[in-house]
């Protein structure tokens, strides 16, 4: 149990690192709020059809008297809505992480070179190109697993008193797992560890993953939250990702960079 404390003080660690680093957090906001206005586009237009959509795809319900096609669509616009409420959290960070790629490799690298002893930072050496392309074909794998973890919360939501109980919980420990993968990728890619050795790694330590996704993932649920959050979580998962490989994690990691430290020096009388 010890490690859901150590996963969480990485998420805090990470929030603090950007705090400190200014330039840093203001470039890693940029792919999150791009994010944000797409998913919210797209929510506010299944608010708006997602009705429409429902009556066009239950015409055998035209017959039924009322109250009861109205009560069936309803319900079924209600878990269209919901659905896509799931998927938006289970993909906006794969989605930021693939439209901020450049961001947020930069800013993992520098928390790399800031913690490490020596000051460097492993380099994939691979082109843009062909890190995009890993990140988004994993990115692919890991939402077909999300969905097949949906599709089963989802069925077992029906069933009385567990549905209502521990199939939630279930299903914050399962996007909060999921949410660190994608998270820790962005330092393990560059040290070439693939898909199935990342599972391997955080499925040995699932208490210290579910101590640094759990919380991130109720706190995305907060409209605006997860832009704020997304550079911190990328720090905080490049410090995670050091500990599951076993590489130190020198202290005192949360120095000012220049920027930083040229307006603090500006301001100080």
């Amino acid at each position: 149990m010890r490690d859901l404390g150590v996963g969480f003080g990485y998420l805090l660690r990470g929030q603090r690192w950007v705090a400190r680093h200014g330039k840093s957090f203001g470039f890693g906001l940029l792919p999150g709020l791009v994010t944000l206005v797409l998913y919210a586009a797209a929510l506010v237009a299944l608010g708006v059809y997602g009705e429409d959509f429902v009556t066009w795809a239950t015409p055998f319900a035209d017959d039924w008297s009322s109250p009861w096609d109205g009560l069936f669509r309803g319900f079924l616009t209600a878990v269209l809505f919901a659905l896509a409420l799931l998927l938006a959290v289970l993909t906006f960070t794969a989605v930021t992480l693939l439209i901020g790629q450049p961001f947020y490799e930069s800013l993992s690298e520098k928390v790399d070179r800031d913690v490490s002893p020596d000051g460097t930072a492993p380099e994939s050496g691979l082109p843009l190109w062909r890190e995009l392309w890993i990140s988004a074909r994993d990115s692919l794998r890991i939402l077909a697993r999300a969905l097949v973890w949906a599709t089963l919360l989802f069925a077992l939501g029906f069933v009385p008193f567990i549905g209502q109980t521990v199939v939630p919980v279930l299903g914050f420990f399962v996007t909060g797992f999921f949410l660190t993968e994608e998270l820790v990728a962005v330092a393990l890619q560059r040290r070439d560890v693939d898909l199935r050795a990342r599972l391997a790694l955080l499925r040995s330590r699932k208490t210290l993953v579910w101590g640094f996704g759990t919380p991130l993932g109720l706190a995305f649920l907060v409209p605006f939250v997860a832009v704020f959050l997304m550079p911190g979580a990328v720090a905080g998962a490049t410090l995670m990702a050091r500990d599951l490989l076993g590489e130190e994690i020198q202290e005192g990691d949360a120095e000012p960079d220049a920027d930083t430290a040229s307006e603090e020096q500006s301001a100080t009388p």
